[in-house]
């Protein structure tokens, strides 16, 4: 057995904390799974020890699209200028492209693109419903990996693949959660079970020869890396980059059991789901939820079975002064922008 360090536990979780449901019953008896985060001292990567690959299988009910949000919208635009500086504009492929905002947004800047994802709904013929691979017959100059590589169970495997089916070279951008944000905030609600790695900027140091680029974006949440695939290489654990988790990472629900009045969440996407589980679970749970994705209003949160509300339904009948608890403090301008002075909104 590889030597490990045990880091945080949790149990049943929703193995899908992006999909909704038709109704409460299904939400309720959804698939779960448990988190028993470790850092392998092999390798000194983060994962999730407990991860089972088999009960993970996405299709196109799978929806983790947050486009809707004008700042997530600048988020994107920030990102699309770095994959153009760093990677060019001529021959990219995006694996993993979701619903295809983002391969949309850069083909609007003159980007010559392909996408790969089997969730795919659209009808953008530069997108293809399956995954990257040799038998693709293609190559880019460049690829784009943005939230894929927290969901893939052997992530230098991954990219090894990634670097062969590429031809054994070109520039990557890789875009994950930065597991140093998460524990010098203490966001308990943004550990996932469909998050198997967790990421420093320190790893990517490790899996890369040279020097990829790093930097931090989405005010610190995430890490933003361009690296050479032709670099890739095994990591090493070095003692120096143990993890110190911090033992207190959950202190902040006792403050969720201590809101008066009705307890009131903004944000139905990974954030809000867990955050609404472990409310529930410290007998606290949650009174309404409001988002402003069309396709998850008037569904069901896994495990809860919470319905998602939009605004203007969510905040009906509500007193004023009531607080909504937004789940990204990133939102908050906007948010606050949208519901207007009645409602006192708070970050998490």
């Amino acid at each position: 057995m590889e030597p490990m360090q045990a880091l945080y536990t949790e149990r049943a979780f929703p193995v899908f904390q992006n999909r909704v449901y038709a109704s409460r019953e299904e939400a309720q008896s959804c698939p779960t799974g448990d988190i028993e985060l470790i850092q392998d001292l092999t390798s000194g990567l983060v994962r999730n020890a407990a991860f089972r690959a088999d009960d993970v299988i996405y299709d196109t009910s799978y929806n983790n699209e947050q486009a809707t949000s004008k700042r997530f919208q600048t988020h994107l635009d920030s990102v699309a200028s770095i994959v153009e500086e760093q990677l060019g504009q001529r021959a990219l492929i995006e694996v993993g492209c979701g619903k295809g905002y983002f391969l949309e947004l850069l083909q609007g800047r003159g980007v010559e693109i392909t996408g790969f994802d089997p969730t795919y709904e659209g009808t953008n013929a530069a997108i293809h419903r399956s995954y990257f691979n040799p038998d693709t017959g293609l190559s880019g100059s460049g690829l784009i990996l943005r939230h894929v590589l927290e969901h893939v169970p052997d992530p230098v495997k991954f990219l090894e693949q990634l670097r062969d089916a590429n031809g054994g070279k070109g520039l990557i951008y890789i875009e994950v959660p930065c597991l140093d944000w998460i524990m010098e905030n203490k966001t308990w609600f943004d550990i996932f079970y469909e998050h198997v790695n967790y990421f420093r900027g320190v790893d990517f140091e490790n899996m890369f020869d040279g020097r990829p680029l790093i930097t931090h974006s989405f005010n610190g949440q995430y890490l933003s890396v361009v690296a050479d695939l032709a670099k890739l290489r095994r990591p090493t654990h070095d003692e120096r980059h143990r993890v110190s988790f911090p033992k207190s990472f959950l202190d902040g629900i006792e403050k969720v059991g201590a809101v008066e009045g009705p307890l009131v969440v903004w944000g139905a996407a990974s954030k809000g789901v867990i955050f609404s589980l472990m409310a529930e679970r410290v007998g606290r749970p949650v009174d309404r939820i409001i988002d402003i994705n069309p396709s998850k209003q008037g569904q069901y949160l896994p495990v809860t079975g919470l319905k998602v509300h939009p605004p203007q339904e969510g905040l009906a009948g509500l007193p004023d002064g009531t607080t909504l608890q937004v789940m990204n403090p990133n939102y908050l301008a906007e948010i606050r922008e949208l519901v207007g002075p009645r409602f006192n909104c708070k970050g998490m």
